[in-house]
């Protein structure tokens, strides 16, 4: 799988939010990408995501079978609406906060049905949760609720992981077990990028670190 960006630019009214942003990610890697509050870290990761159109620019989607017949990769939003086989953290998450985790995650897996009860569980506790928590969601801490916004995302074993702020409201435990995971995913082979403002997060576990400033990225 590689992902390929070309120009990518975003406008939100008079506001350029991101600036002929040009870079290539690639299978087995973690990619870092570090900036200031505003800078467009998350705007980047929403565009990639298919969440929002590009202005201008374009992205491009190779998993690999296409050259292998002498086609091009398909254009996201064009050929593509998302990237398959997508996981995201991102802050607030659409979670249905009268439902228990093991509820939340559930109703996720019935969409794709890629998932049966006992990956639930099992993904539920490799994020450090009981799976047999009644609790509504209203109900969980701050970093209980990262940890299961993060088993949504890495239930069905995605492609790509794009991880926005995913130590946010996290322990000490919570960020070396998210630590531990990103480079499981990794070795897994897949294409994982993270968005922190923390580089000890892109220290820790990145492959490639990026910056991020107002708007533009530089490696």
């Amino acid at each position: 799988m590689k992902i390929i960006l070309k120009n990518v630019t975003k406008r939100i009214g008079t506001n350029e939010v991101l600036t002929e942003v040009n870079a290539e990610f690639e299978s087995g890697r973690v990619y870092g990408i570090t900036g200031r509050n505003g800078s467009g870290k998350t705007m980047l990761l929403r565009v990639i995501a298919g969440l929002l159109r590009p202005t201008m620019g374009e992205i491009l989607v190779d998993d690999g079978a296409e050259n292998s017949v002498g086609n091009p990769p398909k254009r996201l939003y064009k050929d593509l609406e998302v990237i398959p086989k997508l996981g995201i953290v991102l802050e607030n998450a659409g979670l249905y906060p009268e439902f228990s985790g093991y509820q939340n995650l559930k109703f996720l897996a019935g969409i794709n049905k890629l998932v049966g009860e006992a990956k639930i569980r099992e993904t539920i506790e490799r994020v450090g949760l009981d799976p047999n928590d009644k609790r509504s969601i209203r109900k969980y801490s701050l970093g209980m609720r990262q940890r299961i916004t993060l088993a949504q995302a890495i239930m069905e074993k995605p492609d790509v992981l794009l991880l926005d702020e995913p130590t946010n409201a996290l322990d000490e435990t919570g960020v070396e077990l998210l630590y531990k995971i990103v480079r499981e995913e990794k070795e897994r082979g897949a294409l994982v990028i993270l968005v922190s403002h923390t580089r000890n997060d892109i220290q820790a576990v990145c492959d490639c670190e990026m910056k991020m400033r107002s708007g533009k990225l530089a490696f």
